[in-house]
């Protein structure tokens, strides 16, 4: 009876002490209340809960679409990713384990001789040798009682840290099939390239085979037969040139869907374009989007938890361990009355000198929990001026685009003055020259700031963590 008492009150002046906690994980960021926007864009409903999944079809290209879901089912950055979630959500059902009473049950099974010559316990009674059997039936059961919040801290950590590779696994997705878009419309805009040069190409070749002719009748000189083969010269070293970058992006595309390069190969492919109007929503929705903020909130939430899971280790740790079990000489009474024996017991055990390890220990949490602060606030400032930088960038590469496309039709214009006056003899075949180089250079910026503007469109959708529009939703 004083033994139950003796328990009864060592428990519950145990339970009446306070659970350490974590620290305070109120964190402030100065998020705006709105973007520096201009039109077309507009903003958008928050939709959180909405699928991010094939945001890459609000740009209506159908080769892009095959290549997005290729990526999504043989990329292996992805399985890396997903093998990462399995484990960190077994992960979790290890850690809510230790909530639990742990029972194992075990049998033993001997034949032993016991030595003649063995110390005695009693001089009166002297030892004999004995051969005899033994066969036994165990059951043991292990339980903490979780008093002061480890495990309930351990599972806490654990948790955060498989939503935390949730986020992650998002986020491997989300950089996955923008970077696959982003290789795709480079690689789109140097065929865009390679086929203005190829245009000019011929258009020179035409003019060279007219001042060679106009040459031989004796109309011009050599000079300009030599001025046009250096411009025709100089045009197809270009096109060598931007034949080995869209080779470069091509490899970049089959590794990204799970391809070996030298088996894979994208047909070139010239058509219009036009970048989709992206809706951005309002800056706050964005720590609702973006994966990578996920990521990082989680993280603190777990360095959080185990800041509270190194406190515990201040109190002490209390343990149950009964047992029971059978035990005979002879398999025949093994379950008999008398084989049953049994154990009630607890254990407590309360840290007196380590040496300063537990605050240590402390330390090393309060310490985490500050870089994982730190990296929050990191990520969440970079996201802020990825979209803004989107935004700025697509109304300035939309005001230049359609500048340099007015610049090209001017150059074209140039061209055909040029050549009319060269044939009217009013100037020298220079000009023409001339014109035809300016009308090649304005050909390729528009195709430059073409897939500049594309691929802003790309990095704007990822810096906003996904499509915010149903049916493109990323």
């Amino acid at each position: 009876m004083n033994v139950r008492i003796a328990l009864s009150l060592l428990v519950a002046v145990l339970a009446g002490c306070a659970t350490p906690k974590g620290a305070d994980t109120g964190l402030a960021v100065e998020v705006p209340a709105a973007w520096k926007i201009e039109a077309p864009f507009k903003t958008a409903l928050p939709a959180d809960a909405a699928p991010r999944g094939a945001w890459w079809r609000v740009f209506g290209d159908p080769h892009l679409n095959a290549l997005e879901e290729q990526a999504q089912s043989a990329s292996p950055t992805l399985a890396a990713a997903a093998a990462r979630l399995a484990q960190a959500r077994a992960a979790v059902d290890v850690a809510r384990a230790g909530l639990f009473p742990q029972l194992n049950a075990g049998t033993r099974v001997s034949r032993q001789e016991i030595s003649a010559n063995r110390p005695l316990s009693n001089y009166a009674s002297p030892n004999s040798s004995t051969v005899q059997n033994e066969f036994a039936l165990s059951f043991s059961v292990a339980y903490e009682a979780d008093l002061f919040g480890r495990v309930r801290g351990t599972v806490a950590a654990a948790r955060a840290s498989a939503e935390q590779s949730e986020a992650d696994f998002q986020n491997v997705r989300l950089v996955l099939a923008s970077d696959l878009a982003a290789a795709y419309f480079n690689l789109r805009e140097l065929d865009i390239e390679l086929d203005v040069l190829a245009q000019s190409i011929a258009l020179q070749r035409r003019a060279l085979e007219l001042v060679t002719a106009r040459h031989q009748l004796g109309a011009t000189s050599g000079l300009e037969v030599a001025q046009q083969q250096a411009l025709l010269d100089s045009t197809l070293t270009q096109v060598d040139v931007l034949r080995r970058q869209r080779s470069q992006f091509e490899t970049a595309i089959a590794a990204l869907v799970g391809r070996p390069a030298p088996l894979f190969t994208l047909a070139p492919e010239v058509k219009p374009r036009i970048a989709p109007a992206i809706e951005v929503g309002i800056p706050a929705d964005l720590m609702q989007r973006r994966p990578d903020i996920a990521s990082a909130e989680r993280a603190m939430a777990a360095a959080n938890a185990q800041i509270g899971v190194a406190r515990a280790a201040y109190f002490p740790s209390v343990t149950f361990n009964p047992t029971g079990g059978l035990d005979s000489r002879m398999l025949s009474t093994l379950f008999d009355g008398p084989s049953l024996l049994w154990s009630l017991g607890v254990s407590v055990l309360q840290p007196v000198f380590d040496a300063g390890r537990t605050d240590a220990n402390v330390a090393i949490a309060e310490a985490g929990y500050q870089l994982a602060s730190a990296n929050y606030r990191r990520v969440v400032l970079t996201a802020l001026q990825e979209v803004q930088d989107g935004i700025t960038g697509s109304a300035a590469l939309d005001r230049a685009l359609a500048q340099a496309r007015l610049a090209q039709q001017s150059a074209e214009r140039v061209l055909q003055l040029a050549n009319d006056r060269y044939q009217g003899g009013a100037a020298t075949y220079l000009e023409v020259i001339s014109a035809q180089q300016a009308l090649l250079d304005r050909q390729r910026q528009v195709a430059q700031l073409l897939g500049q503007r594309l691929l802003v469109s790309v990095l704007l959708v990822k810096a906003l963590g996904g499509g915010w529009e149903n049916g493109h939703g990323a």
